[in-house]
């Protein structure tokens, strides 16, 4: 009789923990295929106002394609991008410019998901069609003042600016010599607006104004100048004939949501740059 409840012990023991390990087993699988799966969470990207309306059409489409995923779109400017992942209130910085040295050792990755040009733009009522990269050196610098120095009319220029920390002016300035040994020389009467569409808009209902914003975001409320000849186009930004021109970046901390990191992935591929390619910026695969 010992033997018989010994023996009925030792199977129900050996019962119960084969239900264990196949109750583990199960629950091992179930949180794979959740850790698996990026399809649901949130991502925040916050910075470049220039990158912001690209990073909202991509993050549209997303989201209808996985709807338990939320992205918010934040602006702010490129360097918001950088302080924003230093601060770890976003996932995702985005940045109209190249990374900084000294904002390397904030970042873990770097992803160019775009580029674009930086168009000069003009107050449709204004003289002049073109411009050499030393004349828009010189009207920013305020070393020019009148257009008429430029072949325009006896008229004041008014010049109107991105905020300090914006990548557009950061990649204006650089590009077009306002910038020296790290000092923009940006001139002190420029008008300081914080997002491109405010320096178009701006460009637009101020008489004799000149200003630069995302090719991207160009309308026929302005009028583009080419510079040094050369049209603000895609093609002339691929090829290099058009010198003003930067990268769009997204760029991560150390500890990168499995959420966040298959948005940058979707940035990244071939459906994603279709719709870079539909925003009228130019891909980059």
């Amino acid at each position: 009789m010992k033997k018989k409840i010994l023996t009925g012990l030792i199977a129900a023991g050996v019962l119960v923990a084969s239900l264990g390990l196949a109750g583990c087993g199960g629950n091992s699988d179930s949180g794979s295929g959740d850790s698996g799966s990026a399809a649901s969470g949130s991502v925040v990207i916050a910075g470049s106002t220039s990158v912001q309306p690209l990073s909202e059409a991509m993050s549209e489409v997303y989201m209808e394609e996985n709807p338990d995923v939320t992205v918010e779109v934040q602006g702010g400017g490129s360097g918001q991008g950088i302080k924003s992942i230093e601060d770890g209130i976003a996932d995702i910085g985005s940045l109209s410019r190249e990374v900084g040295e000294d904002e390397k050792g904030s970042i873990s990755e770097e992803y160019v998901i775009a580029k674009d040009g930086v168009a000069v733009i003009v107050n449709a009522d204004v003289n002049v069609d073109d411009l050499s990269l030393e004349q828009i050196k010189g009207i920013y610098t305020g070393e020019i003042t009148n257009w008429s120095e430029v072949g325009g009319d006896d008229a004041e220029i008014t010049v109107v600016s991105r905020e300090e920390g914006s990548g557009t002016r950061g990649a204006f300035t650089e590009i077009t010599g306002v910038t020296v040994d790290d000092v923009d020389n940006t001139t002190k009467d420029a008008l300081v607006q914080p997002s491109t569409g405010a320096v178009k808009e701006t460009v637009s209902t101020t008489p004799n104004s000149i200003g630069y914003v995302s090719l991207g975001s160009l309308d026929d409320s302005v009028k583009v100048l080419t510079v040094e000849g050369v049209e603000a186009t895609s093609e002339n930004v691929v090829s290099g004939d058009y010198k003003i021109q930067r990268p769009f970046v997204y760029v991560v901390g150390s500890e990168v949501s499995e959420t966040a990191q298959a948005f940058i992935d979707f940035a990244m591929s071939d459906e994603g740059q279709k719709i870079v390619e539909e925003n009228d910026f130019i891909p980059v695969n």
